[in-house]
């Protein structure tokens, strides 16, 4: 099993979006970066853990626990001419872009980038580094094992 990071603008899809859903479930589309994208593709499995992150907002941090409950697919955004994520590019045949469905396990306490910050445990994590802006990042097991412990 893996551990992973999944970041989201809560104007665009938030936890409350998630918890609304069918089966409290939702495709994790939309994602224009190759690395996450990979990430997706090739890496995620059914069953790995995902901390459910708001960026861009007030206070980010994590908010939630999910888990992987499909492995990647294409991306149906890809294709739809009218999308903001249309890709001209991408054929059926040939798609770009990939996503997983992820599935909420549970609502956490808000733990800020600034309360994650004061932990000398998590100071390799993706998410502190000095200019990381992928919306996917790999979790260390002993980071996943702390941060649930403080959640």
């Amino acid at each position: 099993m893996r551990y992973w990071l999944m970041k989201s603008e809560p104007s665009k899809r938030n936890l409350d979006d998630l918890a609304a859903m069918p089966n409290q479930t939702i495709a994790w589309d939309r994602v224009r970066n190759y690395q996450s994208r990979n990430f997706m593709r090739h890496q995620m499995r059914l069953g790995d853990q995902v901390f459910f992150y708001h960026s861009c907002c007030a206070q980010p941090g994590i908010v939630g626990l999910a888990e992987v409950v499909t492995l990647a697919y294409p991306d149906a955004t890809q294709f739809d001419r009218d999308n903001r994520y249309y890709d001209p590019k991408a054929t059926p045949e040939n798609p770009r872009w990939f996503n997983v469905e992820i599935k909420l396990i549970k609502r956490t306490r808000l733990v800020t980038i600034k309360e994650l910050r004061q932990y000398p445990e998590l100071n390799k994590m993706k998410i502190l580094q000095v200019r990381n802006r992928l919306s996917i990042t790999p979790i260390d097991p002993a980071e996943w094992k702390f941060i649930l412990e403080i959640c």
